[in-house]
């Protein structure tokens, strides 16, 4: 059964229990609000207090009002200076709410955006600490998309919340003075809105069970918006004329999301126009109790007013929030995918005790009988791999695509980890060494580089973003890298914008950015430095330069190439060939050849498509 298939059956199996037990979620929810801003935090909660005791004040003075016009038309001589005072005082008070009201909203929207801002951070943080395999896999992929949805959709819920609070403590305070005249209103009230919340409650569950069962077509959606009105696939899109296909596969899944949305929200619309009208009878018939009591002399028309808005005002906020909590504990199964992602933890575990990685490095890199496959796959990249990576030696990797070149230079720089066998450091398993200060001695460029849309000098930096304000390494890289004369010719040379993302902004060619990103492996002063055919773009001569020039820079340092050219690859101290994932030669260029084996034979393949 596919991942996609395995989500579904578990969204039917969603009970109330697990809603409510999804509320578990919160502390956890409000203890990053806390941490987002605590002073904000605070006064938001101190003002939705004060807030709630606005409604039974307001009511309380207005029922005041009423009695004391009702006195002044039986006695017209009567004072009037209370009526007034109390005028004033509702006046006030009505303010104040007003006031309390866009105070709060003003805070729910700075916490919410602090929030938003914070929870980006710390996906991009756990992002940073997890393993590239778990990047390659689907699954993974549809929990962190849930987890980015929840740094913006997920502050709605920090307000629900509040809110919550606010109005439990407002219908404490109307409830009572209802009580007191007829406490049989409050049962009348819960007969009114309970049906509405229950139904709310079943809709809302169904709508979080078609959210996640959608995750993997949204993605796959995005992306076909993305491919279809990007800068950077423009130029296949219209040579292989692929705007109707996309077009096409687009109106698929976005006819197939808005049909499934729209028979919900029809169906949640219908049954929610039925237990309105329920509702609106149960408050009806609570109004007629009321004006009964007050005919017959019980309640005086200030009471009236002030049991009848106390009524509507319990009604209206016990309903919202019922209905409320339904969205609450929505919102509380939706922060689950968020503390999933972040209770994932990597298989690279670092030491308890990392050795000091050695510099310089003595003996080298040992493969040791290694083994690698890729996640969800039975095939092995790379298996019975024995060799080893002298220090100061320059080794090339030669094989045909696929022949594993790229995921030994990914298990060399412990991007993964042996699945079978060790890889050795000086003798001591690579494991064994902090990962953090590996990668500092280690450079990599690969042939899938990124092209960043930033500026000149950031795209180098990257290299060793540690030293992105030192203009002069960064000059200094560029000029090794062979990409000096085509900066000094640009408008505005290192600040200038590359991509056409952004404004002011130029694209460079395939060859001129492999130039740019060459410059990065320059960046620090790495001991092992790895170039995994990041010149394809390159003309031969041009290639031929440039790594020419790598192996005079790299001079006493340890350093692995891969590159199709043979002309470039002779130039190595050793040659690895692997196929199909397995060590079939290795040696000098003319140790190979002189073996007249796979090499040779690649090699002649090559020299006579020069002929």
């Amino acid at each position: 059964m596919s991942a996609k298939g395995r989500r579904s059956g578990k969204d039917e199996k969603l009970t109330f229990k697990e809603r409510l037990a999804a509320l578990r979620n919160l502390p956890a929810f409000f203890r990053m609000v806390w941490q987002t801003s605590p002073g904000l935090t605070i006064a938001n909660s101190i003002l939705r207090v004060a807030q709630s005791a606005m409604p039974l004040s307001l009511l309380y003075v207005g029922k005041l009002i009423i009695d004391q016009v009702v006195q002044l038309n039986k006695d017209p001589h009567h004072s009037t200076t209370w009526l007034w005072q109390l005028v004033a005082i509702e006046f006030g008070l009505a303010i104040i709410s007003d006031g309390l009201g866009r105070v709060i909203s003003l805070l729910d929207g700075l916490l919410g955006d602090l929030f938003a801002n914070h929870t980006s951070v710390k996906i991009m943080e756990h992002a940073a600490t997890l393993d590239l395999d778990q990047f390659e896999d689907a699954d993974f992929y549809d929990k962190l998309e849930r987890a980015r949805q929840q740094t913006t959709g997920r502050t709605i819920l920090l307000a629900q919340v509040l809110s919550q609070v606010q109005d439990i403590i407002t219908i404490i305070f109307l409830a009572a003075g209802l009580v007191l005249f007829n406490p049989w209103l409050i049962l009348l009230l819960l007969l009114a809105v309970i049906p509405a919340f229950l139904n709310e409650s079943h809709f809302n569950d169904l709508s979080y069970k078609l959210a996640w069962g959608q995750t993997s077509d949204r993605r796959e959606l995005d992306y076909i918006r993305y491919l279809g009105a990007s800068d950077e696939t423009a130029k296949e899109v219209k040579v292989f004329d692929l705007s109707n296909f996309l077009i096409s596969r687009f109106r698929t899944i976005s006819d197939k999301f808005y049909a499934d949305k729209k028979d919900l929200q029809v169906r949640d619309a219908t049954w929610g126009t039925v237990f309105a009208i329920l509702g609106a009878a149960g408050y009806y018939a609570a109004y007629v109790i009321i004006i009964l009591r007050t005919i017959s002399g019980h309640l005086s028309i200030g009471d009236l007013a002030f049991l009848a808005g106390s009524f509507r005002q319990l009604r209206t906020t016990f309903q919202g929030i019922l209905i409320r909590f339904s969205s609450v504990t929505q919102g509380a199964l939706y922060l689950r995918d968020l503390f999933e992602y972040f209770e994932m933890q990597p298989k690279m575990v670092p030491p308890v005790r990392p050795r000091p990685f050695p510099n310089p490095i003595q003996q080298g890199f040992t493969f040791e009988d290694v083994g690698f496959k890729y996640i969800n796959s039975d095939k092995w990249a790379i298996r019975h791999l024995n060799f080893t990576l002298h220090a100061g030696e320059k080794l090339a990797l030669v094989g045909e695509n696929g022949a594993g070149k790229t995921t030994l230079v990914k298990l060399l720089s412990r991007l993964y980890d042996p699945v079978e066998g060790r890889i050795l450091l000086d003798g001591i398993d690579l494991r064994e060494y902090d990962l953090k200060e590996l990668r500092v001695h280690v450079g990599v460029i690969f042939q899938d580089f990124q092209r960043y849309q930033m500026t000149v000098s950031q795209n180098i930096a990257v290299g060793n973003i540690a030293q992105s304000d030192n203009q002069h390494m960064i000059e200094d890289a560029a000029q090794q890298s062979l990409a000096y004369p085509l900066i000094e010719k640009m408008p505005q040379g290192y600040n200038q914008m590359l991509g056409r993302r952004f404004h002011q902004g130029i694209e460079l060619s395939g060859g001129e950015w492999q130039k740019i990103a060459l410059a990065r492996a320059y960046m620090k002063d790495a001991q092992l430095l790895i170039l995994d055919e990041p010149t394809s773009a390159l003309d031969a001569r041009a290639e031929y330069n440039v790594f020419l020039r790598f192996a005079d820079l790299t001079r006493h340092k340890t350093a692995v190439l891969i590159s199709h050219r043979f002309s470039t690859v002779r130039m190595a101290n050793r040659i690895l060939v692997l196929e199909r994932g397995a060590l079939v030669e290795i040696g000098s260029h003319e140790e190979l050849l002189a073996k007249k084996g796979r090499y040779a034979e690649l090699f002649e393949l090559q020299a006579a498509g020069y002929k």
